[in-house]
């Protein structure tokens, strides 16, 4: 089980276990509104989610990890304007919840232990953990529900907080927005802005620039979330659009370039393109999937409702296919399978699928009780099962 969002500040959300498909899938939900994601230690499994507005709270619940029954929750956390924010279970043991303007520290019993406010009066959209103990998180750059769709940021605030005291111990501002999440490897920070991807080394110095490199293209949107791998830095373009999100992403993006998959390499700033789909009006709001064992990368176009693979290696496409997919991906049986969703519009619910990486065969599909296109979290449980988060529904999937 992942103590952290998409398994850690990478973004593998790989799993390496061997997982039986063989039984027929068995499905458990719960009515959870605004249900964000699942982490876990020690087999005790929280969910972390918020409510609505520019006051709203976040939530953190330890629940029962085969039946989902509420075990004990927390009286709801300071917040501020609402985006997804994020948890995970640090080093120390404590779970750290960042969501609106807050950071919180809390126990495994769920004691509030620290609390500081966070600069900016903004959402914050999550965090990561470097190799060094500190906490990285920053302000959310881009439009929410009701702002308009090309608006985003002209900077954001990378902020480094002890992770016992909460207390920021270096900041740097950034000359332009970032939408997407952070990620991290070892002590070195790597952001996508709005045009730029951005390396940052935290140092005993604080913050200092290794790399900004252009990204953007003229018709294509801002990126998301990158996953590290292969001394690349991977992400999906075409983000503007996904504050419209109505139940799903399906006819939302406003980019006139065709999606894509870019991957910067982390040692010269290369850049290299996958053309996922050229249609117009494509959108995402979460990472590719990469697995450096058989050199693919998988892309997605929610605004239009395709997925396609890549060897990257060679540099072609290994397969392509109709899908209504929008949340993050996961990676299991050592890259072998391929965890993504699948939304259907006319009888409003939403399939969780598993292809085989590889080919792009559907092996399973399930589902998931949402009836709204999920845009959040997965994560591996310890029972040959699944977590899957929606705005609507907490499930989890295991097969009999």
């Amino acid at each position: 089980m992942w103590s952290a969002e998409d398994g850690g500040p990478t973004r593998h959300a790989s799993d390496h276990r061997h997982w039986d498909l063989n039984g027929g899938p068995v499905v458990t939900s719960r009515l959870v509104i605004a249900a964000t994601m699942v982490v876990a230690s020690s087999n005790r499994y929280y969910l972390i989610g918020h409510s609505a507005g520019d006051g709203a709270a976040a939530f953190v619940e330890e629940f029962d990890p085969l039946t989902l029954d509420v075990r004990r929750r927390l009286p709801d956390l300071a917040g501020g304007p609402v985006w997804p924010g994020g948890g995970a279970v640090i080093r120390s043991g404590d779970l750290v919840v960042v969501f609106g303007r807050h950071a919180h520290r809390l126990s495994p019993d769920l004691d509030i232990v620290e609390m500081r406010e966070l600069p900016r009066e903004r959402p914050y959209n999550s965090f990561v953990e470097l190799d060094n103990g500190y906490l990285i998180t920053k302000d959310f750059g881009g439009a929410r529900p009701g702002e308009d769709v090309t608006w985003t940021a002209d900077s954001c605030e990378l902020l480094a907080l002890d992770p016992h005291t909460l207390a920021t111990v270096a900041s740097v501002t950034m000359p332009e927005g970032s939408v997407a999440r952070l990620s991290a490897h070892g002590n070195d920070v790597i952001v996508v802005g709005v045009e730029h991807l951005w390396v940052w080394s935290l140092t005993e110095d604080g913050f200092v620039e290794k790399m900004s490199v252009p990204y953007r293209r003229e018709g294509g949107g801002y990126g998301w979330d990158a996953v590290i791998a292969d001394g690349r830095a991977w992400f999906l373009t075409n983000g503007a659009g996904s504050e419209r999100y109505d139940g799903s992403l399906l006819g939302k993006g406003v980019a006139t370039a065709g999606q894509e998959v870019v991957s910067v390499s982390l040692d010269d700033g290369t850049v290299t393109r996958y053309l996922v789909n050229n249609q117009p009006r494509g959108l995402v709001a979460n990472p590719p999937a990469v697995i450096p064992r058989h050199q693919l990368v998988v892309g997605y176009d929610s605004g239009n409702g395709v997925v396609t693979a890549f060897n990257y290696d060679r540099g072609e496409m290994l397969w392509s296919r109709p899908l209504n997919h929008a949340c993050h991906p996961m990676v299991l049986n050592n890259g072998d399978l391929l965890v993504m969703n699948d939304w259907h519009v006319e009888a409003g619910h939403d399939d969780v699928v598993i292809l085989d990486s590889r080919s792009g065969e559907e092996l399973s599909r399930h589902h998931s009780e949402s009836n709204v296109q999920s845009v959040l979290f997965g994560a591996p449980g310890d029972n040959g099962d699944l977590y899957l988060c929606s705005f609507s529904h907490l499930s989890r999937v295991s097969w009999a």
